[in-house]
């Protein structure tokens, strides 16, 4: 009987510990969805945060598109004079470059002409 009350004494405390053990992994469970919540607040809060940093990185850029436009029309006046002025100096080269070598294609175009017509003047016929 001694015995049985024993075995009674340590099956009761060993439900106990299992109970105990359970209650444990319940509160292990409870921290890790607190943990889980924690996370997505702080995954949102970066998302929004950045979402925030993209706002602002456009208007930094519409701001300086603003300020950079009268400097990029002036670029633009300025190679526009500059193209005058290299256009200028190099049409009185091209013409005189032309005026050089235009007897010399006049000349080719002649001698390719005469081949053409060569080829296509009917063949005189073969005697036997």
């Amino acid at each position: 009987m001694k015995f049985s009350l024993i075995a009674a004494i340590v099956l009761l405390s060993l439900a106990q510990g299992s109970f105990a053990q359970d209650t444990a992994d319940l509160e292990k469970f409870g921290q890790y969805l607190e943990e889980m919540k924690n996370k997505m607040v702080q995954d949102l809060t970066e998302i929004m945060s950045t979402h925030d940093v993209a706002n602002q990185a456009q208007s930094f850029v519409n701001e300086k598109r603003v300020q950079l436009e009268p400097l990029v029309s002036q670029i633009h006046e300025q190679l526009k004079t500059i193209a005058t002025n290299a256009e200028a100096q190099i049409k009185p080269l091209a013409a005189n470059v032309q005026s050089q070598f235009q007897p010399q294609i006049d000349s080719f175009q002649q001698q390719v002409e005469a081949i053409f017509q060569q080829l296509t003047k009917p063949a005189a016929p073969i005697a036997n």
